[in-house]
């Protein structure tokens, strides 16, 4: 079969949910018979100490590069430090990361039949489109968020020089990668009124795990270990960042009060000091934050929760499509969402019936849905398995079937 580089800024054992997809898509494409290679960065998200000590890995190159074995597939470590909120510490990584990523594929890792590189960042896909011309294979750009319009509208990014920059390089990887994976329809249609032809896009959504993401009892150990047996609970799990609409949470969480509810966030990120001294702060005895948790006991905390919510800022809402929402449906829950009713996250849930969708950046509109769901919580269980039964046509295996069969054509035609 053929030659696969995965080409991944993360990657196991990082714990965050594009390491995740992309370790099941490694694996499963290994199962269909492909030789799969991946290039990553040392684990550096939200690092889990045992799973990372049951991965030892080789130093290489003084230190530059590290390389392990994962179940049959040998994975490069560029080296990169553990997540950072310096953003001149960030940006010296990625440099290396990118540089390194050039030297690897140019003088270790052995020719390859097609590249496929994930977003983020942007930039992956031009080192990934020119390790894939110099061994004249096909290229593969996934849009799993669409750069640099996040962080534009995320005010992260503001200079008309380097905006323009990156607008050239997003024209670029679009013009030149040989075929455009996006995750979400929206991002299909966003590429082709930027005039990628249609006939290099395709759509592959992100996969679900629906044997390790299930519904479990109600009763269980972390239902148990903090007292969530006995209340409402609302659920946001997930990272605590800047595309999350905390002010609809809170107000939701005031305006409730009078109600019997608990929220519960679990999560990390670069707002978690700030929304551990709101939830101080302002006094809200119905909040209870609890830090990041492993992959592994996922299944639980969803058990735990009547319903889940992912609430998003009107910009996550049109420049992203959370991963986490292939979770909980796959935990069988309900969920309410902030998103534009033009988004695929709105087309999922409206399309599942397995929940609500209001309009972001709206506080009454989201507190209006969770009382709505307390006071018609009969009917949750049933949206939970309308869920359940939806996502299971986004299995990792589905997917992964998907991906073989683009694969296919691509050999076909070179």
């Amino acid at each position: 079969m053929s030659r696969i580089l995965l080409h991944s800024i993360v990657f196991f054992p990082d714990s965050v949910s594009t390491a995740y997809i992309m370790t099941d898509l490694a694996l499963q494409l290994k199962q269909l018979g492909h030789n799969v290679t991946v290039l990553t960065t040392t684990p550096h998200y939200n690092v889990e100490t045992i799973a990372v000590k049951n991965q030892p890995m080789k130093k290489l190159w003084g230190g530059l590069l590290y390389y392990n074995d994962h179940e049959g597939i040998p994975i490069w470590h560029v080296t990169i430090s553990k997540k950072d909120k310096r953003v001149w510490k960030r940006g010296i990584d990625f440099i290396r990361f990118h540089l390194l990523s050039v030297a690897i594929g140019f003088f270790v890792i052995v020719r390859q039949d097609v590249v496929i590189a994930t977003s983020p960042p942007l930039t992956i896909g031009l080192i990934s489109w020119l390790l894939a011309l110099r061994w004249k294979a096909a290229s593969v750009y996934k849009v799993a968020e669409v750069y640099p319009d996040l962080a534009i509208r995320q005010g992260a990014l503001r200079n008309p020089a380097l905006i323009m920059f990156l607008k050239w390089i997003e024209s670029f990887v679009y013009k030149h990668n040989t075929r455009i994976v996006t995750i979400a329809e929206q991002f299909k249609r966003l590429l082709l009124r930027r005039g990628v032809p249609e006939k290099k896009l395709i759509q592959i959504r992100d996969s679900a795990d629906v044997e390790l993401y299930r519904p479990l009892p109600r009763d269980n150990s972390f239902a148990r270990e903090y007292g969530l047996l006995d209340t409402f609970v609302i659920l946001y799990a997930g990272n605590i960042g800047l595309v999350q609409d905390w002010e609809s949470v809170f107000f939701a969480v005031e305006s409730l009060s009078s109600y019997p509810l608990q929220f519960v966030i679990i999560g990390d990120g670069v707002r978690r000091e700030w929304l551990v001294d709101q939830i101080r702060l302002r006094g809200l005895k119905n909040v209870k934050w609890i830090g990041y948790q492993p992959k592994e006991r996922m299944p639980e905390i969803h058990a735990s929760c009547d319903i889940a919510i992912i609430p998003m800022t009107r910009t996550g809402a049109i420049d992203g499509l959370p991963s986490k929402i292939y979770t909980i449906m796959a935990c069988g829950k309900s969920v309410i969402a902030t998103a534009d009713q033009e988004s695929d996250m709105a087309w999922l849930i409206q399309e599942a019936k397995c929940g609500q969708v209001v309009s972001p950046d709206n506080p009454p509109a989201l507190a209006q849905a969770i009382e709505a769901a307390y006071i018609n919580r009969d009917s949750l269980s049933a949206e939970g398995e309308n869920g359940r039964l939806f996502v299971q046509a986004f299995s990792k295996e589905s997917i992964a079937q998907k991906y073989d069969t683009l694969i296919q054509s691509l050999i076909r035609n070179k």
